[in-house]
């Protein structure tokens, strides 16, 4: 009998944690995370929007030598 009583109390708590959403400040979070940029509505900070510049490493890594077929010897 206990075991029912059991399971009962472990859907309980399942369903619980299921559907429960509470409120979130996003500005308190920001602060914790210790983000210098703000966030805009779509979720990403302004500066997110340019790429790194890699010509450094691809002019360093992109050499042919490396990608030559070792099957041919």
């Amino acid at each position: 009998m206990g075991r029912g009583r059991a399971k009962a109390k472990q859907i309980k708590v399942a369903r619980k944690l299921k559907y429960y959403s509470p409120a979130t400040d996003l500005s308190k979070l920001q602060q914790e995370l210790g983000s210098s940029s703000p966030v805009s509505e779509g979720g990403y900070a302004e500066d997110d929007d340019e790429d790194p510049d890699y010509s450094e490493y691809a002019s360093k890594y992109n050499s042919i030598d490396d990608y030559e077929d070792d099957s041919r010897r």
